[in-house]
């Protein structure tokens, strides 16, 4: 039987423990790129550009009050 190909968060969560990074930036990482996915009523990542990622940070400061410093982690 063929293995399903892996999602996008679950390649994520892969590379950063390759990486060795603490479990708790592991958690925020997939909880920003939860955040985006949804936002953008889960469209692939792949299908999207610069536009849809300023409208997600606009969107983190203007209506949900996010700090700079929390935007330049996503």
């Amino acid at each position: 039987m063929q293995e399903r190909p892996k999602k996008l968060l679950e390649q994520v969560q892969d590379t950063i423990r390759l990486k060795h990074y603490y479990y708790k930036t592991e958690k925020s990482y997939i909880n920003w790129i939860r955040r985006y996915i949804f936002f953008h009523d889960k469209r692939h990542s792949k299908d999207m550009e610069s536009a849809e990622i300023e409208a997600f940070l606009t969107h983190l400061a203007v209506k949900e009050n996010v700090t700079v410093s929390a935007q330049n982690l996503s």
